[in-house]
């Protein structure tokens, strides 16, 4: 069971840390991703981390702006927010990923909300 914390609502241009925490499952051995969902939009993916940490991949709008990072001695994986948009206004999830890419976890957890306003 992952779950998810740090969503709120921020000012475009702004920034929020959100928090993963595994309470159930040792996320070293595994790639950790970070999702989100928007309104009436599908679950996309949004970054990913390695188990060591060293390698990291972003979905290209996200580039320069979140940086993802994990403390795998706290079993947490972080994602930095930086420079946020009204787009970037969603509900993210995290997961760990098997191998393949594809989730571990079939049931997500219940995310954490951002809502990007002024």
């Amino acid at each position: 069971q992952l779950v998810e914390a740090g969503g709120g609502l921020a000012q475009p241009g702004g920034s929020l840390k959100l928090s993963c925490v595994a309470s159930t499952l040792t996320l070293y051995p595994y790639a950790v991703g970070w999702f989100r969902q928007a309104p009436r939009q599908e679950r996309e993916a949004v970054s990913c981390i390695s188990t060591s940490g060293v390698k990291t991949d972003y979905l290209e709008s996200m580039e320069g702006r979140f940086t993802i990072s994990r403390d795998n001695a706290k079993n947490t994986v972080y994602l930095e927010m930086n420079n946020l948009k009204p787009e970037d206004t969603a509900v993210y999830y995290c997961n760990a990923l098997l191998s393949s890419g594809s989730p571990l976890f079939g049931s997500w957890g219940r995310g954490t909300r951002v809502t990007v306003s002024s």
